[in-house]
Protein backbone atom coordinates (compact mmCIF):
# COMPACT_ATOMS: atom_id res chain seq x y z
CA UNK A 1 0.00 0.00 0.00
CA UNK A 2 2.89 2.42 0.63
CA UNK A 3 4.20 1.81 -3.00
CA UNK A 4 0.99 2.59 -4.57
CA UNK A 5 0.41 5.53 -2.39
CA UNK A 6 3.38 6.96 -3.45
CA UNK A 7 3.20 6.35 -7.10
CA UNK A 8 -0.16 7.97 -6.94
CA UNK A 9 1.19 11.20 -5.34
CA UNK A 10 0.88 14.21 -7.38
CA UNK A 11 4.87 14.99 -6.19
CA UNK A 12 6.34 12.73 -7.94
CA UNK A 13 6.70 12.91 -11.73
CA UNK A 14 6.13 9.49 -13.41
CA UNK A 15 7.98 9.67 -16.63
CA UNK A 16 8.71 6.51 -18.05
CA UNK A 17 8.18 2.76 -17.27
CA UNK A 18 11.60 3.02 -16.37
CA UNK A 19 11.13 5.51 -13.83
CA UNK A 20 8.94 3.64 -12.65
CA UNK A 21 10.78 0.61 -11.74
CA UNK A 22 13.60 2.60 -10.84
CA UNK A 23 10.65 4.47 -7.66
CA UNK A 24 9.66 1.17 -6.66
CA UNK A 25 13.05 -0.57 -6.39
CA UNK A 26 14.32 2.64 -4.30
CA UNK A 27 11.17 2.22 -1.79
CA UNK A 28 11.48 -1.73 -1.66
CA UNK A 29 14.87 -1.36 -0.45
CA UNK A 30 13.94 1.10 1.67
CA UNK A 31 11.14 -0.88 3.28
CA UNK A 32 13.33 -4.05 3.56
CA UNK A 33 16.17 -2.05 5.32
CA UNK A 34 18.79 -3.54 3.28
CA UNK A 35 19.92 -0.55 1.08
CA UNK A 36 23.13 0.03 0.48
CA UNK A 37 24.56 -2.35 2.59
CA UNK A 38 25.35 -4.96 0.27
CA UNK A 39 27.96 -7.58 2.29
CA UNK A 40 28.96 -5.08 5.35
CA UNK A 41 25.43 -6.72 6.90
CA UNK A 42 26.23 -8.63 9.88
CA UNK A 43 26.29 -12.07 10.59
CA UNK A 44 23.30 -12.96 12.72
CA UNK A 45 24.35 -14.27 16.33
CA UNK A 46 23.93 -17.96 16.66
CA UNK A 47 20.88 -17.50 19.37
CA UNK A 48 19.22 -15.35 16.71
CA UNK A 49 19.61 -12.26 18.24
CA UNK A 50 20.18 -8.60 17.10
CA UNK A 51 22.84 -6.95 18.00
CA UNK A 52 22.30 -3.52 20.34
CA UNK A 53 21.07 -1.44 17.95
CA UNK A 54 21.28 -2.86 14.76
CA UNK A 55 17.26 -2.65 13.94
CA UNK A 56 17.64 1.15 14.12
CA UNK A 57 20.83 1.48 11.57
CA UNK A 58 19.01 -0.09 9.40
CA UNK A 59 16.18 1.64 9.49
CA UNK A 60 18.06 4.93 9.19
CA UNK A 61 20.06 3.49 6.19
CA UNK A 62 16.39 2.78 4.39
CA UNK A 63 14.86 6.31 4.99
CA UNK A 64 18.24 7.83 3.70
CA UNK A 65 18.29 5.86 0.41
CA UNK A 66 14.44 6.96 0.41
CA UNK A 67 15.10 10.44 0.91
CA UNK A 68 18.16 10.01 -1.64
CA UNK A 69 15.82 8.71 -4.74
CA UNK A 70 13.38 11.67 -4.02
CA UNK A 71 15.86 13.91 -4.48
CA UNK A 72 17.20 12.53 -7.28
CA UNK A 73 13.48 12.44 -8.68
CA UNK A 74 13.44 16.14 -7.96
CA UNK A 75 16.47 17.04 -9.98
CA UNK A 76 15.37 15.76 -13.03
CA UNK A 77 12.21 16.77 -12.82
CA UNK A 78 14.17 20.58 -11.89
CA UNK A 79 16.14 19.36 -15.36
CA UNK A 80 12.95 19.02 -17.58
CA UNK A 81 11.89 22.63 -16.25
CA UNK A 82 14.68 24.37 -17.21
CA UNK A 83 14.41 22.61 -20.65
CA UNK A 84 10.92 23.98 -20.58
CA UNK A 85 11.42 27.41 -19.71
CA UNK A 86 14.32 27.36 -22.56
CA UNK A 87 12.88 25.93 -25.39
CA UNK A 88 9.10 26.99 -25.02
CA UNK A 89 9.34 30.65 -25.97
CA UNK A 90 11.25 29.45 -29.16
CA UNK A 91 8.37 27.19 -30.72
CA UNK A 92 5.15 29.13 -32.05
CA UNK A 93 1.50 28.29 -32.80
CA UNK A 94 1.11 28.78 -36.81
CA UNK A 95 -2.02 29.29 -38.74
CA UNK A 96 -2.99 29.00 -42.08
CA UNK A 97 -5.83 29.96 -43.92
CA UNK A 98 -6.61 28.36 -47.51
CA UNK A 99 -9.04 30.13 -49.95
CA UNK A 100 -11.22 26.77 -51.92
CA UNK A 101 -12.70 27.44 -54.75
CA UNK A 102 -15.57 25.31 -55.56
CA UNK A 103 -18.16 25.39 -58.46
CA UNK A 104 -21.19 26.72 -58.17
CA UNK A 105 -24.16 24.56 -60.32
CA UNK A 106 -25.71 26.47 -62.80
CA UNK A 107 -29.45 26.24 -63.48
CA UNK A 108 -31.12 27.61 -66.29
CA UNK A 109 -34.67 25.95 -65.96
CA UNK A 110 -36.42 23.84 -62.90
CA UNK A 111 -35.67 20.98 -65.35
CA UNK A 112 -32.36 20.79 -65.09
CA UNK A 113 -32.53 21.01 -61.12
CA UNK A 114 -33.81 17.33 -61.28
CA UNK A 115 -32.49 16.44 -64.70
CA UNK A 116 -29.08 17.90 -65.09
CA UNK A 117 -27.95 20.68 -67.94
CA UNK A 118 -30.04 20.13 -70.91
CA UNK A 119 -27.98 19.94 -74.50
CA UNK A 120 -29.77 22.63 -76.06
CA UNK A 121 -28.81 25.01 -73.56
CA UNK A 122 -26.29 28.38 -74.13
CA UNK A 123 -22.69 27.07 -72.71
CA UNK A 124 -22.52 29.62 -69.65
CA UNK A 125 -19.55 30.61 -67.84
CA UNK A 126 -18.97 28.54 -64.83
CA UNK A 127 -18.73 30.20 -61.66
CA UNK A 128 -16.81 29.50 -58.51
CA UNK A 129 -17.34 30.06 -55.02
CA UNK A 130 -15.16 30.45 -52.66
CA UNK A 131 -14.47 30.07 -48.53
CA UNK A 132 -11.86 29.38 -46.07
CA UNK A 133 -10.28 26.37 -44.63
CA UNK A 134 -8.05 27.02 -41.68
CA UNK A 135 -5.32 24.91 -40.34
CA UNK A 136 -3.21 24.60 -37.24
CA UNK A 137 0.59 23.57 -36.35
CA UNK A 138 3.87 24.35 -34.84
CA UNK A 139 7.00 26.07 -35.57
CA UNK A 140 10.73 26.55 -33.99
CA UNK A 141 12.34 30.44 -34.48
CA UNK A 142 15.74 29.22 -35.90
CA UNK A 143 17.18 32.43 -37.29
CA UNK A 144 16.83 36.56 -37.28
CA UNK A 145 18.53 38.43 -39.78
CA UNK A 146 17.87 42.15 -39.07
CA UNK A 147 13.91 42.58 -38.66
CA UNK A 148 13.75 39.53 -40.73
CA UNK A 149 12.67 36.56 -38.37
CA UNK A 150 12.79 32.50 -39.50
CA UNK A 151 10.49 29.83 -38.25
CA UNK A 152 10.90 26.49 -39.31
CA UNK A 153 8.27 24.05 -39.65
CA UNK A 154 6.82 21.25 -41.91
CA UNK A 155 5.61 21.85 -45.59
CA UNK A 156 2.23 19.36 -44.79
CA UNK A 157 1.61 22.35 -42.07
CA UNK A 158 1.50 25.83 -44.54
CA UNK A 159 0.57 23.67 -47.62
CA UNK A 160 -1.03 26.19 -50.32
CA UNK A 161 -1.74 28.73 -47.93
CA UNK A 162 -2.83 31.58 -49.07
CA UNK A 163 -2.91 33.54 -45.69
CA UNK A 164 -0.04 32.68 -42.99
CA UNK A 165 0.49 33.97 -39.30
CA UNK A 166 2.70 33.40 -35.96
CA UNK A 167 1.79 33.59 -32.63
CA UNK A 168 4.45 33.73 -30.38
CA UNK A 169 4.40 31.82 -26.94
CA UNK A 170 3.58 35.27 -25.29
CA UNK A 171 0.79 35.44 -27.62
CA UNK A 172 2.65 38.57 -29.85
CA UNK A 173 0.71 37.67 -33.65
CA UNK A 174 2.84 38.50 -37.13
CA UNK A 175 1.41 38.01 -40.49
CA UNK A 176 4.26 35.75 -41.94
CA UNK A 177 5.20 34.57 -45.87
CA UNK A 178 6.30 31.66 -46.95
CA UNK A 179 10.43 31.26 -47.86
CA UNK A 180 10.50 27.72 -49.07
CA UNK A 181 8.65 24.42 -49.12
CA UNK A 182 9.99 20.96 -49.99
CA UNK A 183 7.83 17.83 -50.35
CA UNK A 184 10.32 15.52 -50.55
CA UNK A 185 12.08 16.37 -46.69
CA UNK A 186 8.23 17.48 -45.93
CA UNK A 187 9.75 21.00 -44.77
CA UNK A 188 9.23 24.35 -45.01
CA UNK A 189 10.82 27.93 -43.78
CA UNK A 190 8.60 31.22 -43.59
CA UNK A 191 9.33 34.47 -42.52
CA UNK A 192 8.17 37.28 -40.27
CA UNK A 193 9.39 40.97 -39.72
CA UNK A 194 9.88 42.76 -36.02
CA UNK A 195 12.39 45.06 -34.52
CA UNK A 196 11.07 43.75 -31.03
CA UNK A 197 13.08 40.90 -29.62
CA UNK A 198 12.41 37.91 -29.98
CA UNK A 199 14.02 34.13 -28.91
CA UNK A 200 16.03 32.19 -31.13
CA UNK A 201 15.98 28.63 -30.59
CA UNK A 202 19.40 26.75 -30.17
CA UNK A 203 20.07 23.77 -32.52
CA UNK A 204 21.72 20.87 -31.62
CA UNK A 205 23.42 17.92 -33.30
CA UNK A 206 21.28 15.18 -34.19
CA UNK A 207 24.02 12.66 -35.10
CA UNK A 208 24.52 12.73 -31.62
CA UNK A 209 21.53 11.15 -30.84
CA UNK A 210 21.54 7.43 -29.31
CA UNK A 211 18.50 5.16 -28.47
CA UNK A 212 17.17 5.42 -24.36
CA UNK A 213 18.14 9.47 -24.85
CA UNK A 214 15.92 11.26 -23.55
CA UNK A 215 13.94 13.59 -25.41
CA UNK A 216 10.85 16.45 -25.25
CA UNK A 217 8.67 17.34 -27.62
CA UNK A 218 7.19 20.52 -27.38
CA UNK A 219 4.20 22.15 -29.97
CA UNK A 220 0.50 22.65 -29.66
CA UNK A 221 -1.26 19.68 -30.03
CA UNK A 222 -4.94 20.34 -31.04
CA UNK A 223 -4.45 23.70 -30.03
CA UNK A 224 -3.29 23.25 -26.50
CA UNK A 225 -0.68 25.62 -26.88
CA UNK A 226 2.79 24.82 -25.23
CA UNK A 227 2.63 21.60 -24.56
CA UNK A 228 5.27 19.66 -23.09
CA UNK A 229 5.69 15.61 -23.54
CA UNK A 230 8.75 13.19 -22.38
CA UNK A 231 9.93 10.44 -23.96
CA UNK A 232 13.15 8.78 -25.05
CA UNK A 233 14.41 8.26 -28.44
CA UNK A 234 13.23 5.16 -29.54
CA UNK A 235 15.23 4.53 -32.31
CA UNK A 236 17.67 6.26 -35.22
CA UNK A 237 17.46 6.04 -39.10
CA UNK A 238 13.71 5.19 -39.71
CA UNK A 239 12.40 5.14 -42.86
CA UNK A 240 8.24 4.92 -43.66
CA UNK A 241 7.01 2.45 -45.60
CA UNK A 242 7.01 2.98 -49.34
CA UNK A 243 4.05 4.75 -50.76
CA UNK A 244 2.99 5.69 -47.37
CA UNK A 245 2.46 9.37 -48.69
CA UNK A 246 5.55 10.19 -46.15
CA UNK A 247 8.79 12.06 -47.44
CA UNK A 248 11.31 10.07 -48.03
CA UNK A 249 14.67 12.29 -48.21
CA UNK A 250 15.56 12.14 -44.72
CA UNK A 251 16.20 9.44 -42.12
CA UNK A 252 14.02 10.03 -39.16
CA UNK A 253 14.33 9.74 -35.51
CA UNK A 254 11.63 7.74 -33.69
CA UNK A 255 10.69 8.82 -30.10
CA UNK A 256 7.50 7.64 -27.56
CA UNK A 257 7.11 11.36 -26.43
CA UNK A 258 3.63 12.28 -27.49
CA UNK A 259 2.91 13.88 -30.63
CA UNK A 260 -0.49 14.27 -32.10
CA UNK A 261 -2.06 16.66 -34.56
CA UNK A 262 -0.91 20.19 -34.46
CA UNK A 263 2.57 18.95 -32.89
CA UNK A 264 3.58 18.81 -36.48
CA UNK A 265 6.75 21.52 -37.23
CA UNK A 266 7.46 21.68 -33.48
CA UNK A 267 10.87 20.77 -31.72
CA UNK A 268 12.38 17.55 -30.32
CA UNK A 269 14.69 18.79 -27.64
CA UNK A 270 17.53 17.15 -25.68
CA UNK A 271 18.36 17.26 -22.56
CA UNK A 272 20.74 20.70 -22.76
CA UNK A 273 17.22 22.16 -24.49
CA UNK A 274 18.98 22.30 -28.00
CA UNK A 275 16.69 21.23 -30.86
CA UNK A 276 17.45 17.79 -32.18
CA UNK A 277 14.36 17.45 -34.34
CA UNK A 278 10.98 18.83 -35.76
CA UNK A 279 8.54 16.79 -34.92
CA UNK A 280 6.71 15.29 -38.33
CA UNK A 281 4.79 12.57 -38.16
CA UNK A 282 3.29 9.45 -36.07
CA UNK A 283 2.05 6.04 -36.65
CA UNK A 284 -0.93 5.44 -35.61
CA UNK A 285 -4.35 3.59 -36.40
CA UNK A 286 -6.54 5.72 -34.45
CA UNK A 287 -5.02 9.44 -35.61
CA UNK A 288 -3.69 10.03 -32.02
CA UNK A 289 -0.66 9.07 -29.97
CA UNK A 290 0.27 5.70 -28.90
CA UNK A 291 3.77 6.08 -28.76
CA UNK A 292 5.21 5.68 -32.04
CA UNK A 293 6.52 9.62 -33.50
CA UNK A 294 8.96 10.34 -36.20
CA UNK A 295 10.92 14.11 -36.12
CA UNK A 296 13.26 15.07 -38.96
CA UNK A 297 16.69 15.24 -38.11
CA UNK A 298 17.37 18.98 -37.04
CA UNK A 299 21.38 17.99 -39.02
CA UNK A 300 18.93 17.38 -42.04
CA UNK A 301 16.93 20.92 -41.12
CA UNK A 302 20.07 22.65 -41.32
CA UNK A 303 21.16 22.70 -45.26
CA UNK A 304 17.08 23.36 -45.53
CA UNK A 305 17.21 26.49 -44.09
CA UNK A 306 20.10 27.97 -45.60
CA UNK A 307 19.05 27.21 -49.41
CA UNK A 308 15.27 28.18 -48.35
CA UNK A 309 16.87 31.36 -48.02
CA UNK A 310 19.57 31.52 -50.45
CA UNK A 311 17.03 29.52 -53.17
CA UNK A 312 13.85 29.19 -52.01
CA UNK A 313 14.13 25.79 -52.19
CA UNK A 314 15.98 22.66 -51.80
CA UNK A 315 18.64 21.50 -54.46
CA UNK A 316 19.16 17.76 -54.77
CA UNK A 317 21.35 15.60 -56.85
CA UNK A 318 20.42 13.91 -59.67
CA UNK A 319 21.99 10.41 -61.07
CA UNK A 320 19.80 8.99 -63.66
CA UNK A 321 19.14 5.67 -62.57
CA UNK A 322 15.71 3.45 -61.48
CA UNK A 323 16.61 1.38 -58.75
CA UNK A 324 16.02 -1.18 -56.07
CA UNK A 325 17.01 -3.32 -53.09
CA UNK A 326 19.29 -6.84 -53.93
CA UNK A 327 17.21 -8.66 -53.73
CA UNK A 328 18.78 -12.63 -52.95
CA UNK A 329 17.28 -13.96 -56.34
CA UNK A 330 19.29 -10.97 -57.83
CA UNK A 331 22.56 -11.67 -55.82
CA UNK A 332 22.14 -15.27 -56.58
CA UNK A 333 21.74 -14.94 -60.24
CA UNK A 334 24.33 -12.68 -60.35
CA UNK A 335 26.88 -14.68 -58.14
CA UNK A 336 27.28 -12.36 -55.74
CA UNK A 337 27.26 -13.07 -51.59
CA UNK A 338 26.96 -9.53 -50.11
CA UNK A 339 23.46 -8.23 -50.67
CA UNK A 340 24.53 -4.70 -49.96
CA UNK A 341 24.15 -1.96 -52.33
CA UNK A 342 21.76 -0.68 -54.30
CA UNK A 343 20.59 -2.96 -57.85
CA UNK A 344 20.12 -0.58 -61.19
CA UNK A 345 17.09 -1.50 -63.08
CA UNK A 346 17.36 0.74 -65.40
CA UNK A 347 19.33 4.12 -66.77
CA UNK A 348 18.03 7.70 -68.55
CA UNK A 349 19.43 7.94 -71.59
CA UNK A 350 21.71 11.30 -71.35
CA UNK A 351 21.87 11.47 -67.70
CA UNK A 352 25.03 11.41 -65.41
CA UNK A 353 24.76 7.59 -65.01
CA UNK A 354 24.83 7.08 -68.65
CA UNK A 355 27.27 9.42 -69.35
CA UNK A 356 29.41 8.16 -66.50
CA UNK A 357 29.21 4.60 -67.88
CA UNK A 358 27.00 2.82 -65.11
CA UNK A 359 25.09 0.15 -67.18
CA UNK A 360 21.78 -1.74 -65.81
CA UNK A 361 22.51 -4.65 -63.49
CA UNK A 362 25.00 -2.89 -61.53
CA UNK A 363 25.11 -2.45 -58.09
CA UNK A 364 26.04 0.40 -56.69
CA UNK A 365 28.02 -0.05 -53.58
CA UNK A 366 29.99 3.06 -52.29
CA UNK A 367 29.45 7.03 -53.37
CA UNK A 368 33.35 8.40 -52.69
CA UNK A 369 34.29 5.38 -50.48
CA UNK A 370 31.24 5.79 -48.45
CA UNK A 371 29.75 2.20 -48.39
CA UNK A 372 25.53 2.04 -49.55
CA UNK A 373 23.96 -0.21 -47.38
CA UNK A 374 20.61 -0.27 -50.14
CA UNK A 375 18.33 1.91 -52.62
CA UNK A 376 16.76 4.06 -49.81
CA UNK A 377 20.81 4.86 -48.52
CA UNK A 378 21.74 5.86 -52.17
CA UNK A 379 19.18 7.68 -53.27
CA UNK A 380 19.36 10.32 -50.28
CA UNK A 381 22.93 10.28 -50.28
CA UNK A 382 22.50 11.17 -53.73
CA UNK A 383 19.95 13.53 -53.07
CA UNK A 384 22.28 15.50 -50.03
CA UNK A 385 25.29 16.31 -52.90
CA UNK A 386 24.77 19.35 -54.82
CA UNK A 387 24.57 19.06 -58.46
CA UNK A 388 27.06 19.23 -60.80
CA UNK A 389 29.46 17.67 -58.45
CA UNK A 390 31.74 15.11 -59.62
CA UNK A 391 31.86 12.01 -57.79
CA UNK A 392 33.11 8.55 -57.87
CA UNK A 393 30.87 5.64 -57.44
CA UNK A 394 31.61 1.72 -57.00
CA UNK A 395 29.91 -0.74 -58.39
CA UNK A 396 29.79 -4.52 -58.66
CA UNK A 397 29.30 -5.57 -62.18
CA UNK A 398 28.84 -9.67 -62.90
CA UNK A 399 30.85 -9.89 -59.68
CA UNK A 400 33.79 -7.72 -60.24
CA UNK A 401 34.40 -4.35 -58.47
CA UNK A 402 34.58 -1.27 -60.72
CA UNK A 403 34.91 2.44 -60.30
CA UNK A 404 33.56 5.18 -62.54
CA UNK A 405 33.02 9.52 -62.45
CA UNK A 406 29.93 10.83 -62.36
CA UNK A 407 29.02 14.17 -62.61
CA UNK A 408 25.55 15.29 -61.09
CA UNK A 409 22.39 17.02 -62.52
CA UNK A 410 19.63 19.01 -60.81
CA UNK A 411 16.75 16.33 -59.35
CA UNK A 412 13.58 17.82 -61.08
CA UNK A 413 10.22 17.09 -59.79
CA UNK A 414 8.98 13.81 -59.80
CA UNK A 415 5.90 14.88 -62.67
CA UNK A 416 9.29 15.80 -64.78
CA UNK A 417 10.99 12.14 -64.08
CA UNK A 418 7.61 10.29 -64.84
CA UNK A 419 7.55 12.14 -68.37
CA UNK A 420 10.82 10.45 -69.05
CA UNK A 421 10.10 7.04 -69.06
CA UNK A 422 10.46 7.23 -72.85
CA UNK A 423 14.19 7.29 -71.74
CA UNK A 424 14.48 4.38 -69.06
CA UNK A 425 16.71 1.78 -70.53
CA UNK A 426 15.69 -0.74 -70.92
CA UNK A 427 12.41 0.19 -69.04
CA UNK A 428 12.17 -3.73 -67.94
CA UNK A 429 14.14 -6.05 -65.42
CA UNK A 430 15.06 -9.92 -65.47
CA UNK A 431 15.00 -12.39 -62.15
CA UNK A 432 16.62 -15.75 -61.80
CA UNK A 433 13.55 -18.61 -62.20
CA UNK A 434 13.87 -20.04 -58.80
CA UNK A 435 12.07 -22.98 -57.64
CA UNK A 436 9.44 -21.49 -55.94
CA UNK A 437 8.74 -19.29 -59.45
CA UNK A 438 8.90 -22.25 -61.81
CA UNK A 439 6.07 -24.00 -59.19
CA UNK A 440 3.85 -21.08 -58.86
CA UNK A 441 3.52 -20.45 -62.38
CA UNK A 442 3.71 -24.48 -63.01
CA UNK A 443 6.63 -24.22 -65.81
CA UNK A 444 8.47 -27.18 -66.73
CA UNK A 445 12.44 -27.64 -66.53
CA UNK A 446 12.59 -26.80 -69.74
CA UNK A 447 10.71 -23.93 -70.30
CA UNK A 448 13.54 -21.60 -69.33
CA UNK A 449 16.16 -19.70 -66.40
CA UNK A 450 15.23 -16.03 -66.53
CA UNK A 451 12.20 -14.32 -66.30
CA UNK A 452 10.63 -10.42 -66.88
CA UNK A 453 9.81 -9.12 -63.36
CA UNK A 454 8.50 -5.87 -64.44
CA UNK A 455 8.13 -3.59 -67.24
CA UNK A 456 7.97 0.35 -66.91
CA UNK A 457 5.17 1.77 -67.92
CA UNK A 458 5.83 3.77 -71.17
CA UNK A 459 9.36 3.04 -71.65
CA UNK A 460 11.08 1.54 -74.67
CA UNK A 461 10.27 -2.32 -73.19
CA UNK A 462 6.41 -1.16 -72.51
CA UNK A 463 6.03 0.62 -75.94
CA UNK A 464 7.83 -3.20 -77.78
CA UNK A 465 5.45 -5.12 -76.07
CA UNK A 466 6.99 -6.69 -73.24
CA UNK A 467 5.23 -7.86 -69.85
CA UNK A 468 5.62 -9.35 -67.04
CA UNK A 469 6.34 -12.90 -67.05
CA UNK A 470 8.02 -13.41 -70.25
CA UNK A 471 10.59 -15.99 -70.42
CA UNK A 472 13.81 -15.06 -72.08
CA UNK A 473 15.22 -17.71 -74.44
CA UNK A 474 17.83 -15.68 -75.81
CA UNK A 475 19.00 -12.04 -77.17
CA UNK A 476 20.22 -12.07 -80.48
CA UNK A 477 20.47 -15.45 -80.77
CA UNK A 478 22.66 -16.49 -77.83
CA UNK A 479 21.26 -18.69 -74.85
CA UNK A 480 20.12 -16.84 -71.77
CA UNK A 481 20.87 -19.39 -68.88
CA UNK A 482 21.41 -16.77 -65.98
CA UNK A 483 21.23 -13.39 -64.84
CA UNK A 484 24.53 -12.82 -65.80
CA UNK A 485 23.84 -13.96 -69.62
CA UNK A 486 20.83 -11.80 -69.61
CA UNK A 487 22.78 -8.74 -68.36
CA UNK A 488 26.07 -8.89 -70.66
CA UNK A 489 23.82 -9.55 -73.67
CA UNK A 490 21.67 -6.80 -72.84
CA UNK A 491 24.72 -4.23 -71.98
CA UNK A 492 26.86 -5.36 -75.60
CA UNK A 493 27.33 -1.80 -76.75
CA UNK A 494 28.53 -2.92 -79.82
CA UNK A 495 24.66 -4.17 -80.17
CA UNK A 496 22.58 -1.31 -81.06
CA UNK A 497 19.45 -3.63 -82.13
CA UNK A 498 18.67 -6.41 -79.81
CA UNK A 499 15.95 -9.50 -80.66
CA UNK A 500 14.90 -11.64 -77.74
CA UNK A 501 13.45 -14.74 -78.31
CA UNK A 502 10.76 -14.81 -75.46
CA UNK A 503 8.13 -17.59 -74.07
CA UNK A 504 4.48 -16.04 -73.66
CA UNK A 505 2.02 -18.51 -72.17
CA UNK A 506 3.62 -21.45 -74.18
CA UNK A 507 3.93 -19.16 -77.06
CA UNK A 508 7.32 -18.48 -78.80
CA UNK A 509 7.77 -14.43 -79.80
CA UNK A 510 10.33 -12.34 -80.71
CA UNK A 511 10.15 -8.89 -79.86
CA UNK A 512 13.09 -6.12 -80.95
CA UNK A 513 14.34 -3.26 -78.55
CA UNK A 514 16.80 -0.50 -80.22
CA UNK A 515 18.70 1.31 -78.40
Amino acid sequence: MKIKKFLGSKGVLVVNVFLIFTVTAILIISLSGFGGRGEQEPAQPLNNQQPSGTAVQVQNTGAANGAAGITALKNMQFSFRQVAAKVIPTVVEIDVVDIIKQPVPQFTNPFEFFFGPQGNNPKEQQQYREYKQYGLGSGVIVKRSGDKVYVLTNNHVVGKAEEISVKLHDHRTFKAKLVGKDDKKDLALVMFKTKESVPIAELGNSDMLQAGDWVLAVGNPLGFESTVTAGIVSAIGRHPIQGSGIATFTNYIQTDAAINRGNSGGALVNLDGQVVGINTWIASPSGGSIGIGFAIPINTAKNAISEFITKGKIEYGWLGVSMGDVSPQIADGLNIKDHTGAFVYGVFKGSPADRGGILPGDIITKINNETIKDSTELLMTIGDLPPKKSIRIGINRYGTSEEVTVKLATREEEQKIAKKANKLWPGLYAVPITPDIRKQLKLSAGAGDVIIGNVAQGSPAAIAGFRPGDIVKKINGKDIKTLVDFYKALNNLKERKLLFNLVREDNSMIIGLVR
